[in-house]
């Protein structure tokens, strides 16, 4: 009987791991990261097509959440920038790999409060970090850039805490990909997808 009771027991706990294992692990191992780079519809693309990245929200960070709407943000006084909060699992792609791809093929660091053609304090270059880990990260590689003088102009990117993401409006979401024949988007964005597949083709998916 006691025998029994043992097994009985052992088969718990094994169920019990296989459970965390299969469920509660995976989750965890999920990270979160906030971009700002110009109209957040050719950031979230881009993000969208590096492999390890599960989702891309589109939204605004840096404001509060009654100012955290379309028209008010394109106001430029709101402290919001257009953002993505892209999510990812770090054993298939670390968050040193989303930054170079930030920097190299989702915008322009040097470009302050402007992005192409669109201009304004929510179209800034930033970085809002979750954790002083990020934050470490982040202002290392921007001074790895800058020692190496990668590019001609000083970088303007803001790391700064992410106080909380807010998604935008539904019709901003997956924008690329519901209107791949808009000319903003012909013309502003698909050449960063193409930059993404031609310098990280291991990434792009």
């Amino acid at each position: 009987m006691q025998t029994k009771t043992i097994h009985s027991n052992l088969l718990r706990i094994i169920l019990g791991l296989m459970l965390f294992l299969g469920t509660g692990a995976i989750q965890a191992a999920e990270q979160i990261a906030v971009f700002a780079g110009g109209c957040f519809w050719g950031v979230d693309a881009v993000f969208k097509h590096v492999r390890g990245v599960t989702e891309v929200v589109s939204g605004y960070a840096g404001g509060s959440a009654e100012t955290a709407h379309y028209r008010m943000v394109g106001e430029g006084d709101t402290g919001h920038a257009e953002a993505v909060q892209v999510s990812f699992d770090p054993a298939k792609v670390s968050y040193q790999t989303l930054l170079k791809v930030f920097f190299t093929v989702a915008h322009n660091p040097t470009q302050l409060n402007r992005q192409g053609p669109d201009y304004g304090t929510q179209y800034r270059s930033a970085i809002f970090y979750t954790g002083k880990e990020q934050q470490n990260q982040a202002q290392t590689y921007i001074g790895k850039l800058t020692s190496t003088r990668t590019f001609s102009n000083p970088i303007v990117t803001q790391v700064v805490p992410l106080a909380k993401f807010y998604p935008a409006e539904d019709y901003h979401q997956n924008y690329l990909a519901l209107h791949p024949n808009q000319p903003y988007i012909m013309f502003h964005d698909m050449p960063k997808l193409e930059q993404l597949r031609m310098q990280f083709p291991e990434l792009y998916q």
